[in-house]
């Protein structure tokens, strides 16, 4: 089945938020323009609710079918942050906001949501209500974990919650999921090795941080390589390394080191930052110094429930008859994964064809792409509760 005829026929205008979104980007929880513009959009489709202000900057909005003897609730839910990037993509509504730009394609995430509201709002042909979620704040404010934080599950009695991304390298058109650990936890890390500092010409009086920190970066790598299963997957990247001095002829007396780690199952997360923390105290003890570490807990994995995936497959073949049931897991982490933490759903990818990849400066979402997100989200409220 081809997407949805409505939405065909809507295409010029969801576009056209789209691209209005774009050219106007806001950042983390600073959405106010974009949450005002869905709010006053969604009021204007007749929406049964629209709430502003959860977890901070997010609007919940409710559209009831026309009918509700299931007592089902289905929430939908798209991102709207831009990231911190010069645009150079050339396009005629490129961001008028010096230094920031729609990178990862959430505007055009809000606009097939929002395309979907107007849908459903139209025609309500469902039994149950539906619950459509534009969240701030995905790209490093933990916006997701804020609304859930609200109370915004229990307050509007959600029962199965299902999420998308865009994604560059699939076709437009197709869909890409898999059951289980769909996207990576992402935690972060800062090491602070501290020795005895001196001249250059005369380590045997000091405690070379540097050398102690270089012992730290090598051995971490045995989390992955000795650690860990290997059909497990795991990331330890050390990505910055400071010292207290920038002299050719001084043995820093601080060193400071910062990283990531990214994992697909909560076990091997625990294990890597029991780890880390052991690994830089033992080694720098070894050698004389002071090793600290400070390790914070990111996103969590993105996990799909088993049944929820096949949910929306079966929602997705019906949109575009391809659909790849076994994608490869990503390393990149998303902040959906707090929603799925409460409550079972999916995350799925639909095609954004042959583009930049996302966060790079010369992406830019294919509005070709929006009928079939914007079918996939009305298809997920209309399948999960099937008019009476």
């Amino acid at each position: 089945m081809a997407p949805k005829n409505r939405f065909a026929e809507m295409l010029p205008e969801i576009a056209g938020w789209r691209q209005d979104f774009h050219e106007n980007p806001e950042l983390l929880f600073e959405v106010h323009r974009t949450a005002g513009r869905v709010a006053e959009l969604c009021r204007s489709f007749g929406c049964d609710e629209v709430t502003e202000g959860i977890g901070r900057t997010g609007v919940v909005v409710v559209i009831k079918g026309k009918t509700d003897t299931s007592g089902r609730v289905i929430g939908l839910r798209a991102d709207m942050d831009a990231l911190p990037i010069i645009e150079q993509t050339g396009v005629a509504y490129a961001s008028k906001v010096p230094g920031k730009m729609h990178a990862c394609g959430h505007d055009g995430h809000t606009s097939m949501l929002l395309g979907a509201a107007k849908y459903l709002a139209e025609t309500r042909n469902f039994d149950g209500t539906a619950v459509l979620i534009f969240q701030p704040a995905e790209e490093g404010g933990g916006g997701g974990r804020e609304m859930c934080a609200d109370g915004m599950m229990d307050r509007w009695g959600i029962q199965e919650v299902y999420g998308m991304h865009n994604m560059p390298g699939i076709p437009v058109g197709h869909f890409a999921i898999r059951p289980g650990a769909m996207m990576a936890a992402a935690d972060q890390f800062e090491i602070t090795v501290t020795g005895k500092g001196g001249h250059a010409a005369k380590p045997h009086d000091c405690i070379d941080t540097t050398v102690v920190a270089a012992h730290i970066i090598v051995a971490l790598q045995t989390i992955a390589s000795r650690g860990v299963d290997p059909l497990k997957q795991v990331v330890v990247s050390v990505c910055t390394v400071a010292t207290d001095s920038t002299a050719h002829n001084v043995i820093p007396q601080v060193v400071k080191m910062k990283g990531t780690v990214r994992t697909m199952d909560f076990g091997v997360q625990d294990y890597v930052e029991a780890r880390v923390k052991a690994i830089a105290e033992g080694t720098a003890q070894a050698l004389g110094a002071v090793a600290v570490v400070d390790y914070t807990r990111g996103y969590p994995v993105t996990v799909n429930a088993p049944e929820n995936t096949d949910y929306a497959a079966e929602v997705a073949r019906a949109v575009s008859g391809q659909v790849d049931t076994d994608t490869a897991p990503l390393m990149g982490a998303e902040d959906f994964s707090f929603m799925l933490l409460e409550r079972p759903g999916a995350y799925i990818f639909v095609g954004n064809g042959d583009t930049a990849m996302v966060h790079h400066p010369a992406y830019n979402f294919d509005d070709n792409a929006i009928p079939f997100g914007s079918s996939w989200y009305a298809g997920m409220v209309e399948a999960r509760m099937p008019a009476a």
